[in-house]
């Protein structure tokens, strides 16, 4: 901390000097009155423009950066340097609001950047959406983004993993910055995330480990929580809904009201030279899986659950703190905390694909008592000569006590340092070193393939980022880290990793973006140790599983577009991804050594396979008249996921009918073509909505093709099973994979009527069609859910 606080510069006898200027209008040249003018590193420090446009401001000698901002026009950014006793004049033109994007700014990839500059494909979800949507947990929004599937809660970009229940994600998940991923098995947690208050969520696609992380292989997920604006802020959400009965009615199961119902809020303000938010979430829902119902010769003593013990609940408490120091210009720190208990279940499979479709299968169903919590400290600090510290942490817990007699607690410990340096001398050269330190320690029986049911993980990385733009057109951005892992003190892997990238702009609007990146993920204890079952089949330990690596290139083309009073962005990218070592989770009939479980799951490394793809998306606004608006996205995947190994031998099982060489052939319903299992070859997603006058209608849309390739063993785990006499529970699955295994259409609809200003209403309904259908082997998902929506914002 003395190191750190080493490079505060005060002075106090510096003679002052004056940002004056004027704001107008770009088009019309009209004056501004009202216009905000506010210091970006601290929003207490700004002004408004009086009648004429004018401001003015008196500051120490340094650089400065100036937020300007005006209703419906979009926010500027200008840069200034103060000299003591001169005065530095602006005249400010700011153009009216079009489309969505040209506002945003993008914090992914360390520098703030607007999205036209960045070297990389990215995706922004703004908190409208998440709101309109009512969103209760933040994978049902991310579904929605191109090329981005949230498959049994596991993300999977550009078709990177297939289905691994969530366990060892490629995908980075970040929140302000900081990891979110259970620190034992690198699971998201979803419903972790406050998404009452979210100012932004932006999506990196292809390999980004350089800037995120070891977990992010084929991504990244940065999240980022707001802080007060001027104006004090309150908003409160209510909804309530059911579940609808299924088409087929011998599939529904309950007899009661299938309800869902819960609320929000979300305080924010600024209290003197104080931040301080304070938000919450309730949440109850009935379940649309029921409880198992296990043969008449299977003896079930683990799961023998009631339909109701099936329902979940859940309260979750946030705040943020942040406090502006007085005395040392520049300088911030405050606490962010967030708070959730839990009573939720995890469905591994099925009952059958015919009438119990949504009953949970014999031994496959876990409920989970949880209590989480994570705090973050942190202190940044600004200088005048464009120099920022930053040092963060975050210490995150869990305690989860499940069903099967298992108690899983981790403790996760996160540190992050990161000086930035803005060369104002080398034509705004831009700087980035960073160093990280993650600490994991978790006790749960399950992982007594250690040897023991404690275990322990270190990551340290070091981290370097340099961005240079030139003639205003071409950006040039160059990244290395450095990884080290260590687990239980024996296993060792270091890996230095790089990327490059450049986007140019080729004329106005018209920008082409190129990049190269690496990508290096460690297993996590979850995938080396765990040793469980669920009924009649298990999961494996891997003692031996190596750490996978990837690369990724990438060539984007984006181009701004006005048709009448349409405006927006079209934009298109190819991109070659390989991997090494892939890491894929395979069924299986294992070592016969084994007593637990006769087949199930196992982490086992794959060899190297390759993904091919494309991604498009058009994303808009139309202004209709002065009271009717449409704004829309859509977009469309294509990945070409294939094994480049199909006969290499990764693995030996043990069936029925001896033991075998497992290979990609050997394991594959349909190995012709050589495509990776669980991957889906087509996805598009979209959504569209119309705002006339005081309401809003809404309709988003997901198609998915078809699955072309899983495990064959769960093919031939189904006829042992059916051949056992009943004395082990029968899965079904493939009658329901050759039938009905022809792609999915899912529509939602909204509409929404806001009243006396402060007030909204709204009416969701999410698979508005009922369809019945699943996205991974032996998964169910949600039939129609009907939602009633208020909200208050003052």
């Amino acid at each position: 901390m003395l190191i750190f606080l080493s490079f505060l510069r005060i002075s106090f006898s510096q003679e002052t000097g004056n940002f004056k200027g004027i704001v107008k209008a770009k088009e019309t040249g009209e004056v501004l009155i009202g216009a905000h003018v506010i210091l970006k590193k601290d929003p207490s420090i700004g002004t408004v423009t009086n009648t004429e446009g004018e401001f003015s401001i008196l500051l120490k000698p340094g650089n400065y950066f100036f937020v300007i901002s005006f209703t419906n026009m979009k926010t500027d950014t200008v840069s200034v340097i103060i000299v003591g006793g001169k005065t530095v004049e602006r005249i400010i033109e700011l153009r009216p609001y079009t489309i969505v994007f040209d506002e945003i700014e993008i914090t992914a990839g360390k520098f703030e950047k607007n999205i036209e500059d960045l070297t990389f494909s990215i995706d922004v979800i703004q908190p409208q959406l998440i709101e309109n949507k009512n969103t209760r947990s933040i994978n049902t929004i991310l579904d929605l983004v191109p090329g981005l599937n949230i498959l049994d809660e596991e993300p999977q970009l550009r078709g990177g993993s297939g289905f691994t229940m969530g366990v060892g994600s490629k995908v980075a998940i970040l929140v302000d910055d900081m990891p979110i991923l259970s620190g034992d098995a690198g699971r998201p947690y979803w419903e972790f995330i406050p998404v009452e208050n979210i100012e932004q969520i932006e999506i990196i696609k292809g390999a980004s480990s350089v800037l995120s992380g070891a977990s992010a292989l084929s991504g990244a997920i940065y999240i980022r929580t707001a802080f007060p604006k001027l104006d004090p802020l309150t908003k409160v959400n209510v909804y309530t809904g059911f579940y609808s009965a299924p088409r087929d009615k011998s599939q529904k199961w309950w007899d009661d009201y299938p309800y869902i119902t819960g609320a929000n809020f979300l305080h924010s303000r600024q209290i003197g030279n104080l931040d301080l938010v304070l938000g919450g979430n309730v949440n109850f829902d009935h379940g649309f899986i029921g409880s198992p119902r296990p043969g008449p010769h299977v003896n079930d003593t683990i799961t023998n659950f009631s339909d109701k013990q099936m329902a979940s609940r859940r309260a979750r408490f946030n705040f943020n703190i942040r406090r502006r120091s007085k005395k040392i210009e520049g300088l911030n720190f405050g606490l962010n905390g967030n708070f959730m208990i839990d009573k939720s279940n995890l469905v591994i499979a099925w009952l059958d694909d015919t009438t119990n479709f949504f009953r949970a299968y014999p031994g496959g169903v876990v409920l989970r008592n949880r209590f989480m919590f994570y705090a973050d400290p942190y202190i940044n600090f600004y200088s005048n000569i464009g120099v920022k510290h930053s040092l963060k942490a975050r210490v995150m817990y869990n305690d989860n006590k499940m069903s099967n007699d298992q108690l899983n607690q981790t403790l996760s410990i996160y540190g992050d340092y990161q000086f930035r340096k803005n060369f104002v001398n080398l034509n705004d050269l831009e700087f980035i070193f960073g160093m990280s330190n993650q600490y994991v320690s978790c006790h749960d029986e399950m992982y007594m393939g250690s040897g023991s049911p404690n275990n322990k993980m270190q990551n340290f990385s070091l981290y370097l980022q340099i961005e240079k733009k030139f003639w205003n057109a071409i950006n040039i951005s160059l990244g290395t880290r450095t990884e080290y892992y260590s687990m239980n003190d024996t296993i060792k892997e270091f890996k230095p990793i790089f990327r490059v990238g450049t986007s140019i702009k080729l004329m106005q609007e018209t920008y082409m973006r190129a990049s190269f990146g690496q990508g290096y993920r460690f297993p996590t204890i979850t995938e080396r140790y765990i040793r469980t079952s669920f009924g009649s089949f298990g999961v494996f330990d891997n003692p031996y599983l190596k750490p996978e690596y990837s690369w990724n290139a990438e060539v984007g083309f984006k181009q701004g577009f006005k048709f009448g009073n349409y405006f927006g962005y079209f934009d298109i990218a190819a991109f070659w991804q390989e991997y090494s070592n892939t890491i894929e989770y395979l069924f299986g009939f294992w070592d016969s050594t084994y007593t637990f479980a006769v087949a199930g799951f196992k982490f086992v490394n794959t060899g190297k396979s390759r993904i091919l793809g494309l991604d498009i998306s058009v994303t808009g606004q139309a202004r209709l008249n002065d009271y009717t608006y449409l704004n829309g996205i859509i977009g469309y995947n294509y990945i070409l996921p294939e094994a480049l190994e199909p006969d290499m031998i990764f693995a030996h099982d043990y069936n029925p009918g001896g033991k075998t060489e497992f290979s990609y052939n050997s394991t594959s319903i349909d190995p012709s073509r050589r495509i990776l299992k669980y991957r889906f070859l087509h996805t598009i997603k979209a959504d569209i909505e119309l705002i006339f006058k005081e309401f809003a209608f809404g309709f988003s849309l997901k198609y998915f093709s078809k699955m072309e390739n899983l495990d064959k063993a769960i093919e031939e785990f189904e006829d042992v099973t059916k051949k056992s006499g009943g004395s082990l529970q029968p899965v079904y699955y493939m009658n329901y994979f050759n039938h009905h295994n022809n792609g999915n259409l899912i529509m939602d609809g909204r509409i929404s009527y806001k009243f006396l200003e402060h007030h909204k209403i709204a009416l969701i309904i999410n698979n508005f069609l009922n369809r019945t259908y699943s996205l991974r082997p032996l998964k169910a998902e949600q039939m129609r859910t009907v939602m009633l929506q208020y909200s208050l914002e003052i």
